[in-house]
């Protein structure tokens, strides 16, 4: 019984609300008149585009009442509006997801009437039914039937606020050419890197390798003393050298990969932290292993998160988890420092978002002042 009440006040909620967003979008006919005119006017037709996305907040908003409701979110599948003016009004027009949200608002003027019409009739209903149930110790009536409109008014949502395939087509076209992008841009910058490693480092000491060498062979005959100094320089230098290719060859693919696998090269880099470093497996040192572009990305999100939090978070602990899913793999870095990680301040966390990107993956970051600072990362692949 008391579960019915508690769902039933929680219904009585949901349509409050509902029929209050309701009342808004009466009052927002006003606007749609306005732009309507307006770009009928041409002088006006700059208000189209901004009421398109006034109109895509309202149904963001919606969404998410729906979604509070039901347990169960409704994507969103807009192309963004931008560019100069010709070219948002041409988003706002032919994007497929307008159509839908004017459905949805055409549909919300009739049906909404319906939340209007038996508003007065709600109190009047629990109070009824709770004498009914309380003191005749009858079944409730009304609670179950106010639930029931909350499920339909949030089914209806349901159905007209889902994007149409071609808008999730649409938007996945959209967010493919992101992701390229970002793929793009973080295979220039890891070329620029890997040139100013060979340029400031293997070449520099080639260089002056060479010009030992060439000393050493000038003054051999006359002075074998100082051509033995200059070749033992040479030899240092040459070792030198071969450090700065291992270290540009590790930055292009760790050989620690090759010969432990993702579990052995991060308990290694846990090792090597400086930080006291828990990692989880989830089974994957046992398990069939990864693509190597995957486990590549998953060992560079490990190795600049634990780099992040030796340098920024004051932390002296972190947490690493990784998992095999029926999706792909997951990494979890977390720490308990200050928290406030902020992608715009060059800590590396752009250039891990544009690795993962590449590979079609997802990164969030979690970080609020104070902490702690969560680093998910998922990296589809096919085991």
């Amino acid at each position: 019984m008391w579960k019915t009440v508690q769902r039933a006040g929680l219904a009585t909620v949901h349509l409050f609300v509902a029929a209050a967003v309701c009342f808004g979008m009466y009052i927002f006919v006003t606007v749609l008149l306005i732009t309507a005119v307006g770009t009928v006017a041409v002088v006006g037709c700059w208000m189209l585009p901004e009421t398109v996305l006034l109109i895509r907040r309202i149904t963001g908003a919606k969404r998410n009442l729906t979604a509070l409701w039901t347990g169960r979110e409704i994507p969103e599948a807009y192309t963004p509006i931008t560019g100069t003016l010709r070219e948002r009004l041409r988003i706002a027009i032919k994007d497929p997801s307008t159509f839908t949200d004017f459905r949805w608002m055409l549909a919300y003027y009739l049906y909404g009437a319906l939340f209007f019409l038996a508003l007065p009739l709600w109190p009047l209903g629990l109070v009824v039914d709770g004498v009914w149930a309380g003191l005749l110790r009858r079944t409730p009536l009304v609670l179950p039937l106010v639930v029931r409109l909350a499920d339909l008014e949030a089914h209806w949502s349901s159905v007209l606020l889902m994007p149409s395939p071609q808008a999730r087509l649409t938007a996945r076209v959209q967010e493919l050419k992101l992701t390229r992008a970002d793929a793009i841009a973080a295979h220039e910058a890891e070329l620029r890197r890997i040139e100013r490693d060979l340029h400031d480092g293997a070449q520099a000491n080639l260089v002056a390798l060479s010009m030992r060498i060439g000393l050493a062979k000038r003054a051999y005959d006359r002075d074998p003393v100082g051509a033995r100094k200059l070749l033992d320089d040479a030899q240092a230098q040459a070792e030198q050298a071969l450090t700065e290719l291992r270290h540009v060859v590790r930055g292009i693919h760790p050989p620690i990969l090759t010969d432990r696998g993702l579990v052995g090269a991060v308990r290694a880099l846990a090792a090597s932290s400086g930080l006291a470093v828990t990692v989880e497996d989830g089974g994957l040192a046992e398990g069939t292993r990864a693509p190597a572009a995957v486990e590549a990305a998953a060992y560079f999100v490990v190795a600049e998160s634990l780099t992040n939090v030796a340098k920024y978070s004051g932390a002296e602990r972190a947490e690493v988890e990784m998992a095999r899913t029926r999706r792909g793999l997951t990494v979890r870095v977390r720490d308990e420092g200050r928290g406030g990680a902020d992608e715009s301040q060059g800590s590396g966390l752009l250039g891990m978002r544009r690795r993962v990107a590449a590979l079609d993956g997802t990164f969030e970051v979690t970080s609020p002042v104070g902490g702690p600072t969560v680093i998910d990362v998922e990296l589809p692949c096919v085991w």
